[in-house]
């Protein structure tokens, strides 16, 4: 980093220690915008994704996507085009330094806006490619998200501004080496945009049964490309897609709402209460109810707020 960017992001943080006082993940007046803090090395956290920047300030994190490994730190940036169940870990942070960092999320109409307004000539490979990327941190896209947590402090400011330094920073996104991978997700037609189209049909219904025939019409693909595609944006098969996305949703509901085993087991759509019992041990490493025992004990219900 040169020294125009060291001061950003010492600023950055000093910024963050403000807003945040403690751990977990918080909301804050610019709807897109959530601030993120640890103040320890944290255990794998398994959540979705959704489409969003997620950028540190301090500390480092790694995301596992299906076995993938994306790390990043204050000097790169993670992207995720859509949603994705991944799980997250913290692996530097200390109370005295702990972990800093900013999630901004969007929409690939955004995206698309931004595209039609310019006067670059978009293109993007035939073949989808992994929905989730981590790119290095430019001095413009650092000094653009600077200033849109710098709107906090005025609060009047955030209406007008805000959803112009957004732009400004999908922007940034749009022109770093790996910003094919956003484009991808917008251009109307392409095998990117039917996954991604795909992808959110599985999400709005994970209850319900899947029919791949029925999902590859929806996105007009044959069902062998439908796999295929699925599988390079994703790392994953359509029904391991929503297989994970059921198990976190049960997760959450076992921790959040006290309910019974089987109860969330059918909530998210599982027939078989064995079935679903395996199925949650195989992923998280205990059955249910011993699992949620041992979460109880150690975190408090924020770790699921994004």
């Amino acid at each position: 980093m040169n020294n125009e960017s060291l001061n950003q992001q010492k600023e950055l943080i000093s910024l963050l220690n403000q807003h945040v006082k403690s751990d977990g993940t918080h909301e804050t007046s610019i709807p897109s915008l959530k601030l993120i803090r640890a103040s320890t090395i944290t255990e794998p956290v398994h959540a979705v994704f959704e489409p969003s920047l997620c950028l540190i300030a301090q500390g480092s994190k790694i995301v596992l996507l299906a076995g993938e490994c994306y790390q990043y730190d204050a000097s790169s940036y993670l992207a995720a085009s859509v949603h994705l169940p991944v799980s997250g870990q913290v692996v530097e942070a200390i109370p005295e330094k702990p972990y800093l960092s900013v999630q901004i999320s969007f929409s690939a109409d955004q995206i698309l806006d931004i595209m039609k307004d310019s006067d670059q000539i978009w293109t993007s490979r035939k073949d989808a490619q992994r929905g989730i990327s981590v790119n290095k941190t430019s001095q413009p896209l650092l000094d653009a998200v600077l200033r849109l947590v710098r709107l906090l402090d005025t609060p009047k400011d955030i209406p007008i501004l805000s959803p112009l330094i957004i732009r400004e920073i999908l922007y940034r996104m749009l022109q770093a080496e790996q910003g094919e991978q956003l484009i991808q997700f917008a251009l109307l037609g392409s095998h990117a945009q039917r996954i991604a189209k795909a992808i959110r049909f599985i999400y709005d219904d994970f209850s319900k049964p899947l029919r791949i025939q029925q999902l590859a019409t929806e996105v007009n693909m044959s069902v062998s490309a439908l796999h295929s595609q699925f599988k390079k944006v994703t790392a994953m098969s359509p029904l391991q897609f929503q297989k994970l996305i059921r198990l976190q949703e049960a997760r959450r509901l076992l921790f959040a709402e006290n309910i019974e085993a089987a109860d969330a087991a059918f909530q998210v759509g599982y027939e078989s209460p064995s079935q679903f019992s395996r199925e949650y041990a195989r992923m998280f490493g205990l059955p249910p109810i011993s699992d949620v025992k041992q979460l109880s004990s150690k975190w408090s219900s924020d770790i699921y707020s994004h």
